[in-house]
């Protein structure tokens, strides 16, 4: 029988990587784990939690504007870049002293290093040029931003890895893309002050969520004087004579701004690790395909999180990694469940959204009810603000089983954690029915929604 120095050996020091090393360690397993950058992943250094706390900072204008109507004068107020980004550096290095202090607790070696598969069973850690082997591999090295290399001037742009070390809060920036990340920063830096545009080469902006979402954020966002250019890219990049940007589109437009950001999707962090020297099999776009286990096509060897290119979201790589921990060293063969996730977009206002869209919906069933509210939420009346809350239920005709729920408004991602276990629990309409109203809420009205808004049938709105 082969003897290794690790029984695990977990490349990736991120959200997924790191809660599977740790687990497995508590079960008494010899665990390493290896990271080139930061322990905490995208999420914890550069992605969700910076993110938010970049949200919570560009939200204070509006509250500011809000206190008027219930009486209280705010008086002149400032905002200071710097100190923003100090602080959220301060609780950056927290949390990752606490992904550090969790592995360590747990028994697992930890590496400060870039590790690279030499062999099926054989790491490479670059750092100390050490080869040291294992009986089992995990892969969780996630993505990185798409450069969009194929642009003349990108290198010239930022992402949002940069975004969150700038040196000084531009005045104008204008940001490539229409997912999720690209809505998030144009809205998080217009609430800061900055002269924000977005330029999206599609119809609509976040193309994968319900209509009435992306219609009434795109309204909202537009009210507050963010500029939204569809159907256009750039076309090139340049540097202008006093040291700001020219972004060009493909129509002849120019726009000029301090900071260009790229927003353009991610790719899997698997260039140059080896994994052809392991026998691993990468897909066209560089992710790793896995089978309902996530296993490789080398039996053991594992992959979780967003380099397997599944779903790209912090819970998911977790879940995973809880799902190889209970298959491998639980002898309890436990397949990730990617059903049913609620996801949210941090923007001004949120959307918090769970199960399929109305549009996914009609096409899929014979009969779909669709349960609309759009109303202009209490807080909003005192305080004069216009934005209104959209909420949405998706509903089978023929069992009533709930499909879907959707939420503009302010907490939406909040709200819909809580839809989102209903949801998983099977839950009908009638079960909406019969729940007791919250008064006043603005919530109340997903239970409160006794008559259908509108139908289809047979694809088509009756």
């Amino acid at each position: 029988m082969a003897s290794y120095d690790y029984d695990l050996f977990v490349i990736g020091g991120g959200s997924g990587g790191v809660r599977a090393g740790r687990v497995a360690a508590s079960l008494g397993k010899k665990v390493a784990i290896a990271e080139e950058y930061r322990y905490g992943g995208t999420c914890v250094i550069r992605g969700c939690v910076p993110k938010k706390l970049f949200v919570y900072a560009s939200q204070f204008p509006e509250h500011f504007h809000d206190a008027a109507g219930f009486g209280w004068s705010v008086g002149e107020s400032s905002f200071d870049w710097p100190t923003l980004i100090a602080n959220k550096d301060k609780e950056i290095d927290r949390l990752e002293g606490l992904y550090r202090k969790g592995l360590g607790n747990a028994g697992a070696e930890v590496f400060d290093s870039r590790a690279e598969l030499v062999g099926p069973h054989e790491i490479l850690l670059k750092a100390s040029g050490r080869t040291v082997t294992a009986e089992r591999i995990v892969i969780a090295v996630g993505g990185r931003p798409n450069p969009h290399a194929s642009l003349p001037g990108h290198e010239l742009c930022i992402s949002s890895n940069e975004a969150f070390h700038l040196e000084k809060l531009p005045k104008a920036i204008v940001i490539a893309g229409g997912g999720y990340i690209a809505v998030e920063f144009a809205n998080i830096f217009h609430g800061l002050g900055v002269q924000t545009t977005l330029v999206y080469r599609g119809k609509e902006i976040l193309s994968r969520f319900d209509g009435d979402m992306r219609r009434g954020l795109h309204k909202a966002m537009e009210e507050k004087g963010i500029r939204i250019i569809c159907q256009s890219v750039f076309s090139k990049i340049e540097k202008t004579g006093d040291d700001r940007l020219k972004a060009t589109l493909n129509d002849g437009e120019e726009l000029i701004a301090d900071q260009v950001m790229l927003a353009l999707g991610r790719m899997p962090n698997t260039e140059n690790l080896g994994l052809e020297k392991a026998g691993v099999t990468v897909g066209q776009n560089g992710e790793i395909p896995v089978d309902a286990y996530s296993c490789t096509n080398v039996a053991h060897i594992h992959a979780l999180g967003d380099v397997t290119d599944r779903v790209q979201l912090t819970p998911v790589a977790i879940h995973e990694a809880m799902c190889f921990v209970e298959t491998v060293y639980k002898d309890n063969p436990t397949s990730p469940d990617h059903d049913l996730i609620a996801t949210a977009v941090f923007s001004q206002p949120e959307i918090g959204t769970v199960g399929i869209s109305e549009e996914d919906a009609a096409k899929r069933y014979d009969a779909v009810e669709i349960y609309r509210a759009e109303f202009r939420p209490m807080k909003a009346t005192l305080s004069g603000s216009s934005g209104k809350m959209i909420m949405k239920i998706v509903v089978n005709g023929s069992d009533r089983k709930v499909l879907g729920v959707h939420v503009l408004g302010h907490d939406a991602g909040e709200l819909v954690q809580v839809l989102a276990i209903a949801l998983k629990a099977g839950c009908t309409k009638d079960d909406f029915d019969r729940t007791m109203a919250v008064h006043p809420t603005a919530s109340e009205e997903l239970v409160t929604m006794y008559q259908p808004t509108y139908r289809y049938k047979n694809g088509e709105k009756a």
